[in-house]
């Protein structure tokens, strides 16, 4: 796992495992939001990006849960 070795970036199953989902999951909700890194057959994201995507999900979803809160 890069992440553990302090890695700059992750690969699409290391990001799956950070998270603790599967690689499909990662691949249906969050890879094409993500700034990717093409070298070879290889595909990174860096942590920076990650970690602002994550910024981002959050601001956006933070008006849903409240909406779904008070559906409840």
């Amino acid at each position: 796992m890069s992440y553990t070795s302090g890695g700059l970036a992750l690969t699409k199953s290391d990001v799956a495992e950070a998270f603790g989902v599967s690689v499909d999951f990662v691949e249906d909700h969050v890879w094409a939001e993500l700034r990717l890194i093409y070298r070879g057959r290889k595909t990174f994201v860096s942590i920076r990006e990650l970690e602002n995507w994550l910024e981002r999900s959050a601001a956006r979803t933070d008006g849903v849960v409240a909406l779904r809160a008070t559906r409840e």
